[in-house]
């Protein structure tokens, strides 16, 4: 029992478990005498894996695109070129091609307007040029538009019993009102006539307050000398209100109607006076209605709705152009394929 025994046969008679019972230090120095342990090869199960995935990496690097049943190539379905933006449609051209067509449309008609305004302020202004004629008797109301803006002069006595004060109107930045008061002729034989006056101030309307800073001559009572201008009678547009003559209301020169309610003939003379800074200062301090000037105030803007209509036509012409013409870019390109191909 007291020999000594080797390493290989104290090893030997260890019991199985004598690794939980020796400390680390003596199973180092008792396995340093045999050969270093080998670990085991790789099992038969990591083997197949490895080999299964060696292949499928071959497969996916050498595989060509025909070896996949989905794929398709160009020839079974040919390339279009096409553009990409879409094409205008054949209502918007229309709507633009109108655009430039009526503009010029309007522009022509314009140029037609400008000459007969032109023609119409030349022969006012002949009119306008003569000598005052004597108005006669009676008036051939549809031979009016022949003397538009023709002097005449006449005699008569005011009716102030039936004055009409039209308006508002402004003078100068003053609200007043405009003083219509029919002329009577009778002594001449002749018919009753309107006479528009002239321009009245609002502080002036009442007729007592006229009498009292002008007496006689802003209400004359006797028989006057009236020279004025024959005038047309204007046309009423759509935002002017109705005339109220119940009430005194009166916001547009209806002739017509203001003849019938003064009993007077269809016809108006616009008085004319000496438009100097003296003359309109000393009716306004009298109460005297200040008349009109003798001259023509027609508007004649049509070379501006000229210039207007047709630099509009040229400028959508050359858009209509630019969009028919526009050239294509290469942007606009790609290739569609064609679906529906047979």
């Amino acid at each position: 029992m007291s020999a000594i025994l080797s390493p290989r046969r104290l090893l030997l008679r260890l019991p199985s478990k004598a690794s939980s019972t020796i400390c680390p230090s003596c199973t180092r120095r008792i396995t340093s005498f045999f050969p270093s342990h080998k670990p085991k090869g790789p099992s038969s199960f990591q083997l197949t894996l490895r080999r299964t995935y060696s292949q499928q990496q071959r497969q996916q690097q050498y595989q060509q695109p025909g070896d996949n049943p989905n794929f398709s190539s160009v020839l079974d379905q040919p390339a279009r070129l096409v553009r990409t933006n879409r094409r205008h449609r054949p209502l918007g051209l229309i709507i633009l091609a109108l655009i430039p067509l009526t503009a010029f449309a309007l522009g022509t008609w314009q140029i037609q307007r400008l000459n007969w305004k032109t023609s119409l302020i030349a022969r006012s202004e002949d009119r306008l040029s003569r000598p005052p004629l004597p108005l006669p008797p009676v008036l051939d109301v549809t031979a009016l538009p022949d003397f538009d803006y023709r002097r005449v002069a006449t005699r008569g006595k005011f009716l102030h019993d039936k004055e009409i004060l039209l308006g508002p109107r402004l003078y100068d930045g003053e609200n007043g009102y405009i003083v219509i008061t029919p002329l009577d002729r009778s002594l001449d034989h002749a018919s009753t006539i309107l006479v528009n006056r002239g321009w009245i101030s609002k502080g002036l309307a009442d007729k007592r307050k006229r009498w009292r800073v002008g007496g006689e001559r802003a209400l004359p009572s006797g028989e006057v000398l009236v020279e004025g201008l024959l005038r047309e009678p204007p046309k009423k547009n759509s935002f002017t209100p109705d005339n109220k003559p119940e009430e005194g209301k009166w916001y547009f020169p209806d002739v017509k109607e203001m003849a019938g309610w003064t009993g007077a003939q269809e016809v108006m003379v616009e008085e004319t006076m000496d438009h100097t800074i003296l003359a309109i200062m000393d009716r306004q301090s009298k109460g005297v209605p200040i008349g009109r000037v003798p001259e023509v105030n027609l508007r004649n803007n049509h070379f501006q709705y000229i210039v207007t209509w047709y630099s509009l036509g040229i400028a959508t012409s050359i858009m209509f152009y630019l969009v028919i013409r526009r050239p294509p870019r290469d942007i606009t390109k790609k290739v569609r394929l064609q679906k529906d191909w047979a």
